[in-house]
Protein backbone atom coordinates (compact mmCIF):
# COMPACT_ATOMS: atom_id res chain seq x y z
CA UNK A 1 0.00 0.00 0.00
CA UNK A 2 2.68 2.59 0.87
CA UNK A 3 3.99 1.85 -3.17
CA UNK A 4 1.42 2.58 -4.48
CA UNK A 5 0.93 5.74 -6.31
CA UNK A 6 -1.93 8.93 -5.62
CA UNK A 7 -3.90 7.64 -8.24
CA UNK A 8 -4.29 3.90 -7.13
CA UNK A 9 -5.11 4.81 -3.55
CA UNK A 10 -7.91 7.19 -4.62
CA UNK A 11 -9.44 4.91 -6.90
CA UNK A 12 -9.31 1.76 -4.12
CA UNK A 13 -11.00 4.56 -1.89
CA UNK A 14 -13.43 5.60 -3.96
CA UNK A 15 -14.28 1.77 -5.03
CA UNK A 16 -15.28 1.69 -1.73
CA UNK A 17 -16.86 4.74 -0.82
CA UNK A 18 -19.46 4.09 -3.46
CA UNK A 19 -21.77 1.46 -2.34
CA UNK A 20 -21.30 3.21 0.77
CA UNK A 21 -22.32 6.84 -0.06
CA UNK A 22 -25.60 5.14 -1.37
CA UNK A 23 -26.51 3.40 1.43
CA UNK A 24 -25.34 6.07 3.60
CA UNK A 25 -28.36 7.96 1.41
CA UNK A 26 -31.10 5.48 1.59
CA UNK A 27 -30.82 4.27 5.04
CA UNK A 28 -30.04 8.49 6.38
CA UNK A 29 -33.88 8.93 4.78
CA UNK A 30 -35.07 5.49 6.49
CA UNK A 31 -34.33 6.81 10.26
CA UNK A 32 -35.37 10.20 9.52
CA UNK A 33 -31.97 11.84 9.55
CA UNK A 34 -32.86 13.79 6.67
CA UNK A 35 -36.05 13.39 4.46
CA UNK A 36 -36.59 11.13 1.23
CA UNK A 37 -36.26 14.25 -0.88
CA UNK A 38 -32.73 14.69 -0.07
CA UNK A 39 -31.82 11.28 0.23
CA UNK A 40 -33.65 9.90 -3.02
CA UNK A 41 -33.50 13.32 -5.07
CA UNK A 42 -30.16 15.34 -3.84
CA UNK A 43 -27.71 12.52 -2.93
CA UNK A 44 -28.88 9.49 -5.38
CA UNK A 45 -30.29 10.96 -8.29
CA UNK A 46 -28.39 14.46 -8.39
CA UNK A 47 -25.36 14.01 -6.70
CA UNK A 48 -25.21 10.04 -7.31
CA UNK A 49 -23.99 10.29 -11.21
CA UNK A 50 -21.27 12.80 -10.18
CA UNK A 51 -20.03 10.54 -7.47
CA UNK A 52 -19.75 7.81 -9.86
CA UNK A 53 -18.63 9.51 -12.98
CA UNK A 54 -15.82 11.25 -11.15
CA UNK A 55 -14.83 7.67 -9.86
CA UNK A 56 -15.29 6.01 -13.15
CA UNK A 57 -13.19 9.08 -14.64
CA UNK A 58 -10.43 8.29 -12.34
CA UNK A 59 -10.38 4.64 -12.99
CA UNK A 60 -10.16 4.83 -16.50
CA UNK A 61 -6.80 7.71 -15.83
CA UNK A 62 -5.48 5.40 -13.83
CA UNK A 63 -6.04 2.21 -16.12
CA UNK A 64 -4.54 4.13 -19.05
CA UNK A 65 -1.14 4.94 -16.79
CA UNK A 66 -1.11 1.41 -15.83
CA UNK A 67 -1.24 0.28 -19.38
CA UNK A 68 1.47 3.00 -20.32
CA UNK A 69 3.66 1.56 -17.48
CA UNK A 70 2.82 -1.79 -18.14
CA UNK A 71 6.19 -4.01 -18.72
CA UNK A 72 5.81 -7.56 -16.51
CA UNK A 73 9.24 -6.41 -15.04
CA UNK A 74 10.55 -6.57 -11.81
CA UNK A 75 9.04 -4.49 -9.36
CA UNK A 76 12.39 -2.34 -8.43
CA UNK A 77 14.13 -0.01 -10.99
CA UNK A 78 17.42 0.57 -11.45
CA UNK A 79 17.86 3.46 -8.84
CA UNK A 80 16.72 0.75 -5.95
CA UNK A 81 13.42 2.95 -5.09
CA UNK A 82 10.43 -0.03 -4.75
CA UNK A 83 7.86 0.67 -7.32
CA UNK A 84 4.14 -0.37 -7.61
CA UNK A 85 3.61 -3.12 -10.04
CA UNK A 86 1.82 -1.70 -13.18
CA UNK A 87 -0.12 -4.88 -12.71
CA UNK A 88 -1.46 -3.52 -9.38
CA UNK A 89 -2.33 -0.51 -10.89
CA UNK A 90 -3.89 -2.20 -13.84
CA UNK A 91 -6.13 -4.82 -11.25
CA UNK A 92 -7.45 -1.45 -9.26
CA UNK A 93 -8.41 0.45 -12.11
CA UNK A 94 -10.01 -2.33 -13.89
CA UNK A 95 -11.96 -3.06 -10.11
CA UNK A 96 -13.18 0.17 -9.97
CA UNK A 97 -14.54 0.57 -13.28
CA UNK A 98 -16.58 -2.94 -13.06
CA UNK A 99 -17.86 -1.27 -9.80
CA UNK A 100 -18.63 2.13 -11.56
CA UNK A 101 -20.29 0.02 -14.61
CA UNK A 102 -22.11 -2.39 -12.16
CA UNK A 103 -23.72 1.40 -10.53
CA UNK A 104 -24.55 2.64 -14.26
CA UNK A 105 -26.22 -0.99 -15.49
CA UNK A 106 -28.24 -0.58 -12.53
CA UNK A 107 -29.49 2.59 -13.03
CA UNK A 108 -30.44 1.71 -16.18
CA UNK A 109 -32.26 -1.08 -15.09
CA UNK A 110 -33.91 1.11 -12.45
CA UNK A 111 -35.15 4.00 -15.03
CA UNK A 112 -36.01 0.83 -17.56
CA UNK A 113 -38.45 -0.47 -14.73
CA UNK A 114 -39.82 2.74 -14.08
CA UNK A 115 -40.64 3.28 -17.81
CA UNK A 116 -42.57 0.15 -17.28
CA UNK A 117 -44.02 0.78 -14.45
CA UNK A 118 -45.07 4.65 -14.26
CA UNK A 119 -47.59 4.33 -11.86
CA UNK A 120 -48.29 4.01 -8.27
CA UNK A 121 -51.75 3.11 -7.42
CA UNK A 122 -52.64 -1.10 -7.84
CA UNK A 123 -55.86 -2.69 -7.62
CA UNK A 124 -57.37 -6.12 -8.48
CA UNK A 125 -60.63 -4.21 -9.07
CA UNK A 126 -60.21 -1.65 -11.39
CA UNK A 127 -63.85 -0.96 -12.12
CA UNK A 128 -64.20 -0.15 -8.30
CA UNK A 129 -61.06 -0.77 -6.41
CA UNK A 130 -61.20 -1.20 -2.84
CA UNK A 131 -61.19 2.01 -0.69
CA UNK A 132 -59.41 3.44 2.53
CA UNK A 133 -60.99 4.06 5.91
CA UNK A 134 -60.70 7.77 6.95
CA UNK A 135 -57.99 7.19 9.37
CA UNK A 136 -55.37 5.98 6.65
CA UNK A 137 -56.73 8.87 3.99
CA UNK A 138 -56.02 11.30 7.24
CA UNK A 139 -52.54 10.06 7.76
CA UNK A 140 -51.81 11.02 3.90
CA UNK A 141 -52.82 14.05 3.83
CA UNK A 142 -51.48 14.91 6.95
CA UNK A 143 -47.90 14.00 4.95
CA UNK A 144 -48.75 15.31 1.89
CA UNK A 145 -49.02 11.98 -0.12
CA UNK A 146 -50.02 11.38 -3.61
CA UNK A 147 -53.53 11.95 -4.12
CA UNK A 148 -55.78 8.11 -4.62
CA UNK A 149 -57.37 9.05 -7.98
CA UNK A 150 -60.26 7.91 -9.90
CA UNK A 151 -59.05 4.84 -12.13
CA UNK A 152 -61.33 5.92 -14.81
CA UNK A 153 -60.12 9.69 -14.79
CA UNK A 154 -57.20 9.69 -18.08
CA UNK A 155 -53.59 10.18 -16.82
CA UNK A 156 -53.43 13.63 -18.89
CA UNK A 157 -56.22 15.02 -16.13
CA UNK A 158 -54.27 14.46 -13.03
CA UNK A 159 -51.90 16.50 -12.02
CA UNK A 160 -49.52 14.23 -10.86
CA UNK A 161 -48.99 12.80 -14.68
CA UNK A 162 -49.30 16.41 -16.13
CA UNK A 163 -46.88 16.34 -19.47
CA UNK A 164 -46.87 12.58 -20.06
CA UNK A 165 -46.38 11.46 -23.15
CA UNK A 166 -49.76 11.78 -25.37
CA UNK A 167 -50.14 7.80 -25.86
CA UNK A 168 -50.21 7.57 -21.93
CA UNK A 169 -52.21 10.36 -21.03
CA UNK A 170 -55.41 9.30 -22.90
CA UNK A 171 -55.47 6.24 -20.81
CA UNK A 172 -56.71 5.75 -17.35
CA UNK A 173 -55.60 3.67 -14.43
CA UNK A 174 -58.23 1.28 -15.20
CA UNK A 175 -56.68 0.52 -19.13
CA UNK A 176 -53.20 0.49 -17.83
CA UNK A 177 -53.63 -2.04 -15.16
CA UNK A 178 -55.97 -4.23 -17.13
CA UNK A 179 -53.13 -4.20 -20.18
CA UNK A 180 -50.02 -4.21 -17.70
CA UNK A 181 -50.71 -6.45 -14.72
CA UNK A 182 -53.26 -8.85 -16.51
CA UNK A 183 -51.86 -11.90 -13.80
CA UNK A 184 -53.34 -9.56 -11.10
CA UNK A 185 -56.97 -10.89 -9.88
CA UNK A 186 -59.42 -11.09 -6.84
CA UNK A 187 -59.06 -13.89 -4.72
CA UNK A 188 -61.95 -16.02 -4.50
CA UNK A 189 -63.16 -17.00 -1.12
CA UNK A 190 -64.06 -20.26 -1.70
CA UNK A 191 -65.17 -22.17 1.35
CA UNK A 192 -63.77 -19.39 3.78
CA UNK A 193 -65.60 -17.31 5.67
CA UNK A 194 -65.43 -13.57 5.95
CA UNK A 195 -64.25 -13.90 9.39
CA UNK A 196 -61.63 -16.12 8.53
CA UNK A 197 -60.34 -14.07 5.10
CA UNK A 198 -59.68 -10.70 7.45
CA UNK A 199 -57.47 -13.21 10.09
CA UNK A 200 -55.97 -14.34 6.58
CA UNK A 201 -55.18 -11.46 5.50
CA UNK A 202 -53.98 -9.51 8.88
CA UNK A 203 -51.83 -12.60 9.61
CA UNK A 204 -50.69 -12.33 6.20
CA UNK A 205 -49.58 -8.77 6.65
CA UNK A 206 -48.03 -9.42 9.67
CA UNK A 207 -45.72 -12.04 8.18
CA UNK A 208 -44.50 -9.39 5.18
CA UNK A 209 -43.61 -6.88 8.51
CA UNK A 210 -46.95 -4.59 8.11
CA UNK A 211 -47.14 -1.56 10.12
CA UNK A 212 -50.52 -0.30 11.64
CA UNK A 213 -52.34 -2.84 10.88
CA UNK A 214 -56.23 -2.90 11.14
CA UNK A 215 -58.90 -5.45 11.29
CA UNK A 216 -62.58 -4.04 10.74
CA UNK A 217 -64.13 -7.22 10.04
CA UNK A 218 -67.95 -6.06 10.36
CA UNK A 219 -66.40 -3.75 6.94
CA UNK A 220 -64.49 -6.72 5.82
CA UNK A 221 -61.50 -4.48 5.12
CA UNK A 222 -58.09 -4.71 6.54
CA UNK A 223 -55.61 -2.22 5.84
CA UNK A 224 -51.67 -2.39 6.24
CA UNK A 225 -48.54 0.16 5.62
CA UNK A 226 -45.57 -1.46 3.66
CA UNK A 227 -42.52 0.40 4.41
CA UNK A 228 -39.47 -0.25 1.99
CA UNK A 229 -36.06 -0.98 3.36
CA UNK A 230 -34.47 1.39 1.65
CA UNK A 231 -35.41 4.91 2.08
CA UNK A 232 -38.25 3.75 4.21
CA UNK A 233 -40.67 4.69 1.46
CA UNK A 234 -44.27 4.13 2.76
CA UNK A 235 -47.39 2.42 0.68
CA UNK A 236 -50.79 1.79 1.84
CA UNK A 237 -52.40 -1.57 1.65
CA UNK A 238 -55.87 -2.18 2.06
CA UNK A 239 -58.12 -5.73 1.17
CA UNK A 240 -62.00 -5.47 0.91
CA UNK A 241 -63.42 -8.65 1.69
CA UNK A 242 -66.50 -9.62 0.14
CA UNK A 243 -69.28 -12.55 -0.09
CA UNK A 244 -67.13 -14.01 -3.23
CA UNK A 245 -63.87 -12.83 -3.16
CA UNK A 246 -60.68 -10.71 -1.54
CA UNK A 247 -59.24 -7.63 -3.73
CA UNK A 248 -56.33 -5.57 -3.04
CA UNK A 249 -54.71 -2.44 -3.65
CA UNK A 250 -51.68 -0.58 -2.87
CA UNK A 251 -50.87 2.70 -3.50
CA UNK A 252 -47.62 4.64 -2.48
CA UNK A 253 -47.25 7.81 -0.44
CA UNK A 254 -44.28 9.15 -2.58
CA UNK A 255 -43.16 9.26 -5.71
CA UNK A 256 -44.77 8.55 -9.31
CA UNK A 257 -43.45 5.53 -10.11
CA UNK A 258 -43.86 2.78 -7.71
CA UNK A 259 -40.84 0.39 -9.84
CA UNK A 260 -42.60 -2.20 -10.01
CA UNK A 261 -43.73 -2.79 -6.32
CA UNK A 262 -47.07 -2.24 -5.79
CA UNK A 263 -47.82 -5.50 -7.95
CA UNK A 264 -45.82 -7.44 -6.89
CA UNK A 265 -46.51 -6.64 -3.18
CA UNK A 266 -49.87 -7.46 -4.12
CA UNK A 267 -49.02 -10.60 -5.63
CA UNK A 268 -47.48 -11.71 -2.83
CA UNK A 269 -50.00 -10.85 -0.05
CA UNK A 270 -52.63 -12.86 -2.57
CA UNK A 271 -50.21 -15.70 -2.24
CA UNK A 272 -49.82 -15.84 1.58
CA UNK A 273 -54.17 -15.59 1.37
CA UNK A 274 -54.66 -18.17 -0.87
CA UNK A 275 -52.51 -20.32 0.61
CA UNK A 276 -54.06 -19.91 4.48
CA UNK A 277 -57.76 -20.44 3.37
CA UNK A 278 -56.87 -22.92 0.74
CA UNK A 279 -57.67 -21.26 -2.33
CA UNK A 280 -55.53 -20.04 -5.52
Amino acid sequence: MKNMPWHTKLVLALTAFLPLYFIIAALGAKTGLWGWQFGLGAMTFTGGPYVVGIAGILALISLIIGLVNWSGRKAEKADGVKRPRSKMVVGSAILGLIVVAGFVLFAQSASSTAGANPIYDIATDTGSPPTFSAHVMKQRKAEEANPVNDYQVPFGELDKFAGSAPEFAIQNHAQFITENYSDLRPLPLGGASRADAVAAVAAAMGSMSFDDIRQDAEGGRVEGVAVTFWYGFKDDVVARIGDNEIDFRSVSRVGTSDLGANAARIAELREKVAAQIGQR
